[in-house]
């Protein structure tokens, strides 16, 4: 079958959240830890002070888990930055290992998340400011043609400044994704689609008129659904999506706070059960509409001409990649027609 394509991950970062994990448990609610200056902000910090080998290391050592598990596609974000230098070593790390993992068949798609956080230690409306007048033309100037994302939240970046600094990045020709509806519908979802965005990510929280939206629109809905797990229980409705006819994809959100997995089978599994996919549907959602999601025409089928991006697996019935839960199926991946993982043989 067509190997994993992984659309959303923030798969770069220092440090742990284990700590913070502890406290959830106790009952604190993931906004509360983010508005004490946890969350997003304690990998900010782990981030900025690591060296840049540090994070190259860290992202090398995840991404083999990636490729273990049968996903030979991997998106990754910054956003652990939250200024321009900082964003800017994010994204160096990952070209580097873009081309590292290039020689063997894997691919890596950058995604500038400058827009992750709001930081506690500078003034609201200087922080946006310094994003939109600073940090965005850096990454413009370094990284031309990046998509630029942003997480639209209550407690993290607000309607009106996401849609401003969108407006900004469409005009310098970066394609758009964005974080929305995983707390709250805030609108982000009718801006994003205005927009000509490419994604909408999370979605736990829309409406059914958020949905309809989207499902009347090219703008892909990205359901996450080993955050809900890990986080509050709260599960995208992709069924209603699918149903009105909206385009899905499905990711594993791989993340150090709030989606501690890289394992595609794990997200495919959640969306079977919690979403209301049939397992057709998440395999097509995490291959050839994945891909799609990154721009990649080429791969997430199995036809003439295809990218042979490719998973051998040990079950005979693909709907087990859904109905177990834990383990690893995969057999043996081929990246680009070369065997990088297991063994082909019979």
């Amino acid at each position: 079958m067509p190997a994993f394509v992984d659309c959303h991950t923030h798969a770069m970062w220092a440090g742990s959240r284990v700590d913070e994990w502890k406290m959830k448990l106790r009952g604190t609610s993931y906004l509360d830890i983010l508005k004490s200056g946890g969350g997003i902000m304690s990998t900010v910090r782990a981030v900025r002070s690591a060296t840049p080998s540090d994070l190259i290391n860290g992202l090398h050592t995840r991404l083999t888990e990636f490729v273990s598990g049968g996903t030979t596609t991997v998106e990754a974000k910054s956003g652990y930055g939250l200024s321009a230098d900082a964003e800017l070593k994010m994204l160096q790390g990952i070209a580097t290992i873009q081309a590292s993992f290039a020689s063997r068949g894997i691919t890596i798609r950058p995604t500038a998340l400058i827009a992750h956080a709001l930081d506690p230690e500078v003034a609201t409306d200087d922080f946006i400011r310094r994003t939109l007048e600073e940090t965005l033309p850096a990454v413009h100037a370094a990284f031309p043609g990046i998509p630029i994302d942003a997480y639209c939240e209550a407690g993290a970046w607000p309607l009106d400044s996401t849609v401003a600094l969108f407006e900004r990045a469409r005009a310098l020709g970066h394609p758009l994704r964005v974080h929305a509806d995983q707390f709250h519908s805030l609108g982000m979802v009718r801006e994003a689609v205005r927009l000509g965005a490419v994604s909408v990510d999370h979605l736990e929280a829309s409406t059914d008129s958020d949905l309809d939206i989207l499902a009347a629109s090219r703008t892909f809905g990205v359901i996450l659904p080993v955050c809900g797990m890990h986080l509050d229980g709260r599960f995208a409705r992709a069924r209603r999506l699918v149903d009105a006819g909206g385009l899905l994809a499905l990711a594993t959100n791989c993340n150090p706070g709030s989606a501690p997995s890289s394992s595609m089978p794990l997200a495919m599994a959640l969306a079977v059960r919690h979403c209301g996919l049939a397992p057709e549907e998440a395999i097509n959602a995490c291959t050839v509409n994945a891909a799609a999601v990154l721009g990649l025409g080429d791969r997430g089928y199995v036809a003439p001409g295809a990218r042979a991006d490719l998973i051998l697996l040990r079950h005979k019935d693909e709907r087990n990649l859904a109905f177990e839960l834990g383990g690893n199926p995969v057999k043996c991946v081929i990246a680009h027609g070369n065997v990088v993982e297991g063994s082909a043989q019979a």
